[in-house]
């Protein structure tokens, strides 16, 4: 299923935000990880309804990629 793109485009920046407070780095540090990250494709392409999972749980995802990235 697809989502609307003005709503996807909202709610990543609502989790790149989130992400980066809770990660305490830039928002430009935290732009450039999402749109690398293996999260952000699932939430573009709806792949298991990821774009319908809250703004938390989306940044817990990234944070999960974060730590075993580092």
């Amino acid at each position: 299923m697809k989502a609307n793109p003005i709503l996807l485009q909202k709610k990543y920046s609502r989790v790149i935000e989130c992400f980066a407070k809770r990660q305490g780095i830039s928002l430009d540090a935290a732009l450039d990880f999402f749109y690398n990250s293996e999260v952000y494709p699932l939430i573009r392409d709806g792949v298991s309804d990821m774009h319908c999972m809250s703004d938390a749980y989306l940044t817990e995802e990234l944070e999960q990629e974060y730590a075993a990235k580092r």
